[in-house]
C-alpha cells in the first residue's frame, strides 16, 4: 500500500486582545488529526465547572475555513475519560463563511467540578471537506435492505457471534 501525503490546507487566523502569548492551535503528534484549542481566558482568572453545568469559553482566535471545508470542533478524549468533560454540540461546526471568535461549548458530565484556566487544552479542532447537495424531490426513493428500519433495527449483537 503507498503512502500518500495530502499538502496542508492554508488557514487564515487573527489573535483577538487577550490571547497574545498562547500557543497557537497545533498538532500535539505528526499523525494527529486535530488542532489543540486553548483557553484564552484572562490571566489569573479561572472557569469553574460544576457538575451538569456548561460553559462558553473563548480561544481568542478567528479563523477563516476555505470554501468546501468545514472545521469540526471535538471533545478531547483524556479530558472526557479522565473529567467528563465535553462538549454539548459535538461535533461542532465552523463553517466556511463564519469570522467570529471560535468558542466552545464545554460541559462537565463528570462528578466533581472541574476548573479552567488560561492555556489550558480545552478542545480540538479537525479540518473537513463538506459536499454541497441539490436537492431532488422525487415521489419515492430508491429501496435499500435495510429500507425503513431505525433505531435499533439492525440489532446489537451479530447472530453470528456465538
Amino acid at each position: 500500500m503507498s503512502e500518500s501525503k495530502n499538502s496542508p490546507l492554508r488557514l487564515e487566523i487573527v489573535r483577538e486582545p487577550g490571547s497574545e502569548g498562547l500557543p497557537l492551535p497545533s498538532y500535539a503528534t505528526p499523525g494527529a488529526a486535530g488542532l489543540d484549542l486553548y483557553a484564552a481566558i484572562l490571566e489569573g482568572e479561572e472557569i469553574v465547572l460544576e457538575p451538569g453545568k456548561r460553559a462558553l469559553v473563548t480561544t481568542g482566535l478567528r479563523i477563516a475555513v476555505p470554501l468546501g471545508y468545514e472545521a469540526q470542533i471535538r471533545a478531547r478524549s483524556g479530558l472526557a475519560i479522565k473529567h467528563g468533560i465535553g462538549l454539548v454540540n459535538a461535533p461542532g461546526t465552523i463553517d466556511s463563511d463564519y469570522r467570529g471568535v471560535v468558542q466552545v461549548i464545554l460541559i462537565n458530565w463528570g462528578d466533581s467540578p472541574f476548573t479552567i484556566r488560561r492555556g489550558d487544552r480545552i478542545a480540538q479542532m479537525v479540518l473537513s471537506s463538506v459536499a454541497s447537495a441539490v436537492l431532488v424531490e422525487c415521489a419515492e426513493l430508491s429501496g435499500t435492505e435495510r429500507g425503513e428500519g431505525g433505531f435499533g433495527s439492525t440489532g446489537v449483537r451479530d447472530s453470528s457471534i456465538p
